[in-house]
């Protein structure tokens, strides 16, 4: 099986509290980690990327960090069952 090391330098949230960035990574991490182990992911056939962008992730008003969190990890992953992935830059 292939080793597959992701460093996230940099997250940017933009509309997001404070308060609930810490959250919203530690979802972020547990949902990457648990999309990635699962394979299937065209994230890990992208080689060394330099960027990843969710885009715009539209979620209801009372969602909270880890709902966020979540959907960004399925976005930048590219989950298939998801059908909201995608493999480079931002998603249409």
């Amino acid at each position: 099986m292939p080793r597959l090391v992701l460093h996230i330098d940099r997250l940017v949230l933009h509309g997001v509290e404070r308060a609930d960035a810490a959250g919203v990574a530690d979802a972020l991490q547990e949902q990457l980690g648990a999309l990635l182990a699962a394979g299937g992911s065209p994230l890990a056939a992208q080689g060394n990327t330099h960027a990843l962008q969710a885009g715009r992730i539209r979620l209801p008003h009372d969602a909270g960090a880890a709902a966020l969190g979540h959907a960004v990890a399925t976005r930048i992953a590219g989950d298939p069952a998801a059908g909201t992935g995608t493999t480079k830059g931002a998603p249409p």
